[in-house]
């Protein structure tokens, strides 16, 4: 087992449906207004979820709605933000965990880097049962020291009970994930840390074993979450080693799928891998 340095806090310290709807008459006049702005994207995008008129499945079964169901479900403003600019990417990845996360869930921050992400579970798993677990790590201390901070002050006792962090490499979470535990959600933020040595970065060889990584450890109905940096030198390779990874999993089991923006090729991937 690698060594490791636990830092524990105390108190003291969804398929769209095969739903196939009828959206001409929506999209036409859609696209023959004058402007296209986000809040006409997003009216239309849903309009398309809750208008449309569900046909019959191959074998003329009833049809079934689970939209409102799917962990995409009402996230039509937050993607739209994105795609014009107005939302950061891990926003966008943060909505997506909301749908996904129940309290009292266990989660893993495969790179906690400044924090932001650590903090955000926290509160999506605390509640008075205080079961929520959630692990965080990252190889630099700097990186452990600026989240131990942010949590400090974010974070009221009890909910600090419920994060360890620890000094070690995103491909041996399986080392400090307890055996029998099922994980809810998996995190990956890659590339290097915002406003640190941009020359130490994550790399694709032990990024792609944290991913079986976490494909083995995650839970039915979990996802694995990664945004990928691609604007610095390894980021393009670890990215598509990533969709690599995402684009073999079997149909049966996973649900793969990226939200990405062609004409800014530096901007950030997100890539959404769902557990069936």
């Amino acid at each position: 087992m690698a060594a490791m340095v636990t830092f524990r806090f105390s108190p003291h310290s969804y398929l769209f449906t095969q739903k196939f709807v009828k959206f001409q008459k929506n999209l036409t006049s859609f696209f023959s207004s004058s402007r296209i702005n986000p809040r006409n994207l997003s009216f239309f995008a849903q309009s398309i979820l809750q208008n449309g008129e569900a046909a019959s499945t191959p074998d003329n079964l009833p049809s079934t709605s689970v939209v409102k169901d799917c962990p995409l479900s009402g996230l039509e403003d937050i993607t739209v933000g994105y795609m014009f600019g107005k939302k950061k990417a891990t926003e966008v990845a943060h909505s997506v965990w909301k749908h996904v996360v129940q309290k009292g869930d266990t989660l893993v921050d495969a790179t906690c880097g400044n924090g932001y992400d650590t903090l955000a579970m926290v509160k999506m798993v605390a509640d008075k049962s205080r079961m929520g677990r959630v692990y965080a790590m990252d190889i630099q201390k700097v990186a452990l020291e600026n989240t131990l901070s942010l949590l400090d002050e974010s974070l009221n006792p009890d909910e600090k009970e419920l994060v360890e962090l620890f000094a070690i490499c995103h491909s041996k979470m399986e080392e400090v994930v307890p055996n029998g535990i099922s994980v809810r959600l998996v995190a990956f933020n890659l590339g290097y840390l915002p406003g640190g040595d941009k020359a130490i970065i994550t790399a694709s060889e032990t990024t792609l074993l944290a991913l079986e990584a976490a494909k083995r450890i995650l839970a039915p109905g979990g996802l694995i979450s990664i945004v990928v940096y691609v604007g610095h030198p390894g980021g393009r390779e670890e990215y598509e080693r990533v969709k690599a990874f995402a684009s073999e999993l079997s149909v049966e089991n996973w649900i793969s799928c990226k939200l990405q923006i062609l004409n800014r090729p530096l901007a950030p991937i997100l890539v959404f891998i769902f557990k069936r």
